[in-house]
């Protein structure tokens, strides 16, 4: 693998639904607080927002950091396959 920098360039597919963005731990998390709220401005949302993110602890962030290298793995080892 190429190395840039620091940073190991990772290949990856151009686009699969098995790892789009709404799959991610974050935004099922987030999507899972959000079910029971009702907000009514902008200041109402923000401040939901940064309050929940301040209330996830460090083990939160590197469990979902976990997940997706264990989603690459998986979509690079299906060969562009598709899987559950």
């Amino acid at each position: 693998m190429e190395t840039l920098s620091c940073w190991e360039v990772l290949p990856h597919p151009p686009y699969s639904p098995g790892i789009a963005p709404f799959d991610y731990h974050l935004f099922r998390s987030i999507v899972h607080g959000l079910s029971e709220q009702h907000f009514t401005s902008y200041e109402d949302i923000k401040n939901w927002i940064d309050n929940w993110i301040a209330s996830k602890d460090e083990v939160f962030f590197q469990c979902g950091i976990r997940m997706l290298l264990e989603r690459w793995e998986k979509i690079m080892a299906s060969d562009g396959q598709y899987f559950q």
